[in-house]
């Protein structure tokens, strides 16, 4: 490997670990030869989220990183605002049970409370408080978005230890700043893995604006709705898109970039943040593109 790549490794602040035993399992299996193997594969847990003396709702995932996990969900979900004050944050490895403490009652709760008088779900209006939400977010328009950042990106998270590479069976995000990768997160569901970078940025109070994100998964309503609430201005997966999260990323001006790996990427929104500074042709091959 190149000295420059192995240096540019090193700039991760979080990554995953494959080597932690708790997120894999062996099982032994035969080969499309008949030959038998032995197989990494990931490990599912049940986590039980509560928002003060409520359950909220099991989530299943690889199981690390569980309050960063309970937080960011909440956030996303809008379940938690801004100005909720958080006063603890408790989680049980046995029980697996993470809890959520507030120093007051959180609205959420309320309006839960109200919809289980009538028609016992409150997804309907904690849907609606998101899309209220969404029309009112501004998302930064002096940020740009540099094509040999990208190149850069791409080998980087590419060459990062993971449990992709190990295992496979799960999704990637990727909080960046220009052509650094920051937060690496992965989980069995791609929404997991937004989340949990989600609650690490609240509990470290990281600034939002001048932030790329990468993921793995599909560019959805719901990926793109998380991005504009997370306040991050540029979306990138290298998979494709939903008409609607095209629709919706266009309203807000969110960058949108998908089908992005290796040399190419397709742009379908907030285009006026590209720069093309870098020559594809000129870029080298990676011979780990997956």
């Amino acid at each position: 490997m190149p000295q420059k790549l192995k240096k540019s490794l090193t700039m991760f602040e979080l990554s995953p670990n494959p080597d932690d035993p708790k997120l894999t399992k062996r099982q032994t299996g035969i080969d499309h030869n008949g030959n038998v193997v032995e197989a990494d594969v990931v490990v599912e847990r049940a986590l039980t989220l509560y928002l003060n003396s409520r359950e909220v709702l099991t989530l299943m995932t690889v199981g690390d990183h569980p309050k960063e996990l309970a937080i960011g969900f909440l956030l996303n979900q809008n379940m938690l605002k801004a100005d909720d004050e958080i006063t603890d944050i408790e989680y049980d490895d046995d029980l697996s049970v993470v809890i959520v403490r507030t120093k007051t009652e959180s609205d959420y709760e309320q309006k839960l409370q109200k919809k289980i008088r009538t028609s016992g779900c409150a997804q309907g209006t904690i849907f609606g408080d998101i899309m209220e939400q969404f029309e009112t977010v501004k998302l930064p328009t002096d940020v740009q978005l540099k094509t040999s950042w990208l190149y850069t990106l791409f080998k980087r998270i590419n060459h990062q230890p993971s449990l992709y590479l190990k295992s496979g069976a799960i999704h990637g995000c990727v909080l960046c700043e220009e052509d650094r990768p920051l937060i690496y997160m992965e989980d069995v569901g791609r929404h997991n893995a937004v989340d949990k970078i989600a609650g690490y940025m609240y509990l470290n109070n990281i600034n939002p604006s001048n932030k790329s994100f990468f993921t793995t998964g599909r560019l959805t309503s719901e990926m793109v709705i998380k991005t504009v609430q997370m306040g991050i201005p540029i979306l990138i997966s290298r998979s494709g898109f939903t008409a609607w999260g095209v629709e919706l990323a266009q309203k807000a001006n969110l960058s949108l970039l998908g089908r992005a790996k290796g040399k190419r990427f397709t742009a379908l929104s907030g285009l006026e943040r590209i720069v093309f500074d870098a020559d594809p042709a000129k870029q080298d091959d990676d011979p780990r593109e997956r």
